[in-house]
């Protein structure tokens, strides 16, 4: 998989990748936010500071994930990979590349947050060392409530 940092101008790429990775959640409870964001709130994002790595096989995207910076870390998110691509490594390749470009950019702590009603992707992160530092209930863009486990990894170099 051919990995890019994406820019504002692949927002309608981020987006339809998105989409078809978290259709699976459309009947959750509650839904994923994620199925409610449109391109312009992606560029939009992005152009506030947010980022992106697409990843592509054959010049087609097949998964991405978004993350922001802070002063110690990197926070990813909407982390995806479309429904026909998952289970071979994707998201870890993803996850690898956020990981260098934290380390990259002299970050010490990687974070995302899971919805403790999708163990598969706690066991993920759990299988790359990250470790849960907090449980609670949140609401989400669209103002329902979940429980999300925060669960970070320290980062060497």
């Amino acid at each position: 998989m051919n990995i890019i940092l994406a820019q504002a101008k692949d927002a309608s790429v981020i987006h339809n990748v998105m989409l078809q990775a978290f259709k699976e959640y459309e009947h959750a409870t509650p839904p994923s936010s994620a199925l409610s964001e449109t391109i312009e709130s992606i560029e939009q994002a992005m152009e506030k500071g947010e980022h992106a790595f697409i990843g592509y096989i054959d010049e087609q995207p097949v998964a991405m994930v978004r993350f922001t910076l802070s002063a110690h870390g990197i926070y990813f998110f909407r982390l995806s990979v479309i429904p026909e691509m998952q289970g071979q490594g994707l998201a870890k390749a993803l996850i690898a590349e956020i990981e260098k470009f934290a380390r990259t950019n002299g970050k010490t702590i990687s974070e995302c947050k899971v919805r403790m009603s999708v163990p598969r992707n706690i066991e993920l992160y759990h299988s790359l060392g990250y470790i849960v530092t907090k449980e609670n209930k949140e609401k989400n863009r669209n103002g329902f409530s979940l429980s999300v486990a925060t669960m970070e990894k320290q980062l060497t170099n």
